[in-house]
């Protein structure tokens, strides 16, 4: 474990983890040791990319004389990731000259452009094969061995694992992926998140798509399955990092921006309110009161709005006044601008509004034109 590595989320200490681009360099790296010196290390250290050093114990050791292996488990540390306690395993064999890296068990293939592996290769991302080459070529000047190495990386329970994760949705099929920029895993982590939206959008754009289609999560996803069929396989899933999703569609090159979410989040933008988190900010209420005020509507319904737990409670009222209409113009009249600002016009960029609760929907000035192209 990684005693005293820790991060502050809010007001909690809460432990750091390490990646299973962490776990597979120093599996590998006990593996050679296992290989050439005929004795199975009971901790290895390993290396991070910012320097940093971890001692790790090495469980299940196994030799043929020709080959051994080594496994490491994944620690989380109090991050909720479903991939804590799984044994990250790599056979090590000899080979004249230079490393080769190849996934076994559990260890999922690329089948879409845009990540960082090319389709058909291995799921193991370059920074873990960079720490697992310089691992080894470490071990190898250590102890006096001037030869190459074959490693094999596995995942036991990997492939039935992977498909509770959005791997698939991704286009790595087959198991996990072999991943990590620092080596360590931060708990609560938004990096995490963000750089799996950058991942999956990248997917997108190089297979040439130049309409970036953001949806908020389960709901939204539901709307487009029901609405529009068509268009499920083009979703990258954006949670509450709106702000973080519209600067990664730039930076990407996409031509076009749409972002599909419940109304329950997306009045949010409205205020400008880029990560819809509960725990960042709320203002619903707030919002809608402001818009409903400027749209015309009367005090008194005004007035109930605050004491509303939901956003459709609260259109509801609007709509029993006959003001739902001018309000939802105004706020996405509003929405329309906070987004601008944000992308700072870089692309157009557009939104749909929705509830369940009577089909509501509503959309920016351009949104139709862009649900038109997909």
């Amino acid at each position: 474990m990684m005693d005293g590595l820790y991060r502050y989320h809010g007001t909690e200490k809460l432990r750091c983890g390490y990646t299973t681009g962490t776990c597979a360099a120093a599996a590998a790296g006990a593996a050679a040791v296992y290989l050439l010196t005929g004795k199975a290390p009971a901790e290895i250290s390993v290396t991070l990319p910012g320097g940093e050093q971890l001692l790790l114990p090495v469980i299940e050791p196994v030799s043929d004389g020709s080959s051994a292996g080594c496994g490491i488990i994944k620690h989380s540390g109090d991050d909720p990731d479903m991939t804590d306690g799984i044994t990250v395993r790599a056979q090590v064999s000899r080979q004249d000259k230079g490393i080769t890296i190849r996934g076994g068990e559990g260890i999922g293939r690329v089948t879409k452009p845009g990540l960082d592996q090319p389709v058909g290769a291995w799921a193991i991302n370059s920074v873990p094969r960079r720490m697992i080459s310089d691992m080894l070529t470490e071990t190898a000047g250590r102890l006096g061995y001037s030869g190459g190495f074959l490693v094999e990386l596995s995942i036991p329970g990997g492939e039935a694992l992977a498909a509770k994760t959005y791997n698939p949705h991704m286009g790595i099929l087959g198991g996990l992926s072999i991943i990590g920029t620092t080596g360590i895993v931060e708990p609560m982590s938004t990096r995490a998140l963000i750089e799996t939206i950058r991942a999956e959008a990248s997917m997108h754009r190089a297979q040439g798509e130049r309409l970036l289609l953001l949806t908020v999560g389960n709901y939204s996803e539901q709307f487009v399955r029901m609405a529009m069929p068509i268009a499920e396989e083009r979703t990258v899933t954006c949670s509450n990092y709106i702000g973080e999703a519209l600067d990664i569609g730039i930076s990407l090159g996409f031509e076009q921006i749409l972002l599909i979410g419940h109304a329950g989040k997306l009045v949010k933008l409205g205020a400008g309110i880029m990560n819809t988190h509960s725990a960042q900010a709320d203002g619903r209420m707030e919002t809608l009161v402001t818009c409903g005020l400027l749209a015309g509507c009367d005090v008194q319904t005004l007035r109930q709005i605050p004491d509303c737990v939901t956003v459709d409670a609260a259109l509801d009222i609007l709509e029993a006044a006959g003001m739902l209409k001018p309000t939802m113009d105004l706020l996405m009249q509003r929405i329309a601008c906070h987004l601008q600002k944000r992308t700072r016009g870089a692309v157009p960029t557009e939104a749909v509004l929705f509830t369940f609760r009577e089909g509501r929907c509503f959309m920016t000035s351009g949104a139709a034109a862009m649900l038109s192209q997909i």
